[in-house]
């Protein structure tokens, strides 16, 4: 009786105790400016750490709400690299040090693929992915991790719709988590494909997401509606 009783025990112990939670907060490449000048009106990127400057606000926010949670942030390096070199500035110096300023667990990328096994790998960081992030360039169909940095307005490595379910671990997520891309155009298409693949919804705008907000602190806007 007492071995029953202490086998109920523990097992109440174990269901009782939090499961761990880790964000994911994925950030695409910036432009070159070299060929943002050639581009006339349609120009943007002009400061290069539009993408990072709104992770670390997301960041900022989930410290608040939840000061231990794991933080996991992936970013596609090349493009940081390039463009500081045109520049003349070490950006990718200055995204170790937004991360170690925080606390977070920083995976440089260089493809996407190796963003793919990083999304997989998370959850050995602490727990399931119970909420991600994607800030970078975007549209209805693709992250595009790189993007008029190799080619000027064309992307050489993106996470496609149609690839997501042979790339990434249903399991890596956690029933309900939160997920939300800050791209452009994303709810257009990717949001039910991404259901779809993975289970979970993903917040997308219809129209392109503006990036001015983050230097004042806060997320970027949508010009259009955010579905999933």
């Amino acid at each position: 009786m007492n071995r029953v009783r202490l086998f109920i025990a523990a097992l109440l112990f174990i269901l009782c105790v939090p499961t761990q939670a880790v964000e994911v907060i994925m950030t695409g490449g910036v432009a070159l400016k070299t060929w943002e000048k050639l581009r006339g009106p349609a120009a943007h990127d002009n400061w290069w750490a539009n993408f990072v400057r709104a992770a670390t606000v997301q960041m900022d926010m989930t410290r608040r709400k939840k000061p231990g949670e794991k933080i996991v942030w992936i970013v596609y390096r090349p493009s940081y690299v390039t463009r500081g070199k045109e520049d003349g500035k070490n950006y990718v110096s200055m995204i170790h040090q937004q991360a170690a300023k925080r606390g977070v667990r920083l995976v440089m990328v260089d493809t996407a693929a190796q963003a793919y096994a990083a999304i997989n790998k998370a959850p050995s960081f602490g727990g399931p992915i119970t909420s991600f992030y994607y800030f970078g360039h975007s549209n209805a169909h693709a992250f595009m991790l790189e993007y008029s940095n190799d080619i000027i307005g064309a992307s050489t490595q993106w996470l496609h719709e149609d690839d997501l379910a042979a790339n990434i671990h249903r399991n890596a997520f956690a029933p309900g988590a939160i997920c939300r891309s800050f791209g452009c155009y994303t709810g257009r298409s990717m949001s039910g494909k991404w259901f779809k693949a993975l289970g979970v919804h993903l917040w997308g705008n219809t129209e392109a997401t503006r990036y001015h907000p983050v230097s004042n602190g806060c997320l970027p806007m949508g010009n259009g509606r955010w579905v999933k």
